[in-house]
């Protein structure tokens, strides 16, 4: 079976595109911290076709924290000075929002701040 869950900071808003056909596509690349003590992170291309391209197109945006089902597809091309590349990307099949989109006015609040006394200490 080949499935993959990835859960990442998109690196920038993606944009979506139209093939001949008139099916939307949009790319994004995920930026995927590693669980390892040098703390390392993989960048890991996503492309997500038809309307959950156009839904990550119109919610999506640079930096924000989503989660990703999909299936790994390793491709072969040849680039511009004929030499034979290949390519590893998700296909995204589902996605997920993992955090709550903030507005530039808001500012952070504890989902805790109403149980907080007067000094500020929680009641647990």
């Amino acid at each position: 079976m080949n499935q993959i869950n990835l859960i990442g900071r998109t690196t920038k808003t993606p944009e979506l595109r139209k093939t001949q056909s008139g099916t939307s596509v949009t790319s994004f690349t995920l930026a995927v911290d590693r669980r390892d003590k040098e703390k390392n992170t993989d960048f890991i291309s996503c492309v997500a076709w038809s309307k959950t391209a156009e839904i990550i197109n119109d919610y999506v945006v640079k930096g924000q924290l989503i989660g990703v089902t999909g299936r790994l597809q390793i491709r072969s091309y040849t680039d511009k000075e004929g030499n034979k590349r290949t390519a590893a990307e998700v296909i995204v099949d589902t996605f997920d929002f993992c955090e709550r989109k903030q507005s530039d006015t808001q500012t952070p609040t504890s989902d805790f701040a109403e149980l907080e006394d007067e000094d500020g200490d929680l009641p647990f």
